[in-house]
């Protein structure tokens, strides 16, 4: 079970003598007007944070208890501007995102999950975990109502945005 809380700003910060960790950075790319590349700082910076603490159940380490900060994921992507057809009824219910991480785990998920219109799940690109920037770590895809965490996805490297093909146009 999750809660999101609504945006709230928050100051995520190391101790004061702390050398801040080398940025990683990750693309977003596919059927967009934007592309975009974007770094933890970028995340925090641009978008309001979100604030969610979630409880998942792994088969192999138990449940886990944690909790997240960093924008909602449907907020940046709208800023990479996704080419949905407006001459298409619906057409945003067509595309997928495809999520790769730092260590090769890969996920996928519907447009139609994070629009507001339909799904509306409050995914997020995080920017801390438990209270630590993950600044040198990389952002995580953190989807709160998971009962399992296989779509956190750690270190993201890739977020691609595409439609599905529709018969006969291929």
């Amino acid at each position: 079970m999750s809660r999101l809380s609504p945006p709230r700003a928050t100051a995520v910060r190391g101790a004061p003598d702390a050398v801040p960790p080398a940025a990683r950075s990750f693309l977003i790319s596919g059927q967009l007007r934007h592309p975009l590349a974007l770094t933890v700082a970028d995340l925090r910076e641009r978008w309001p944070q979100r604030h969610a603490p979630v409880v998942f159940d792994c088969a192999t380490n138990g449940p886990q208890h944690h909790t997240f900060d960093g924008p909602l994921l449907r907020e940046v992507l709208a800023a990479a501007g996704p080419a949905f057809d407006a001459r298409r009824r619906k057409d945003r219910s067509r595309f997928l995102l495809a999520v790769t991480g730092g260590d090769g785990h890969h996920t996928v998920l519907s447009w139609a999950e994070i629009d507001a219109d339909f799904g509306d799940a409050p995914i997020l690109l995080a920017t801390a975990m438990d209270g630590r920037p993950l600044d040198g770590d990389g952002s995580q895809l953190v989807v709160p109502s998971d009962r399992c965490g296989a779509r956190y996805i750690s270190a993201i490297t890739d977020i691609w945005v595409g439609a599905c093909p529709v018969p006969g146009e291929r």
